[in-house]
């Protein structure tokens, strides 16, 4: 085996747009991290109101049979 003279110097990916780059941190620029920030506050409120709507529900279900016993 040979050694490659010309190696891809170490680097990172940035977790919102996917572009290589050199130094600290998930994201290439503060634009990714805002955007990333605003994608999972997005996630965050459909999660919780995905858990509101389940826990209505089986409040309204558990009423709705203790009623008709």
């Amino acid at each position: 085996m040979t050694d490659h003279p010309d190696r891809i110097p170490q680097h990172r990916h940035c977790r919102e747009c996917g572009k290589a780059f050199a130094g600290d941190g998930f994201f290439c620029g503060d634009e990714c991290k805002g955007s990333a920030g605003a994608v999972a506050k997005k996630k965050i409120r459909r999660l919780m109101l995905i858990w509101l709507a389940l826990v209505a529900g089986t409040i309204a279900a558990v009423f709705a049979f203790s009623a008709a016993s």
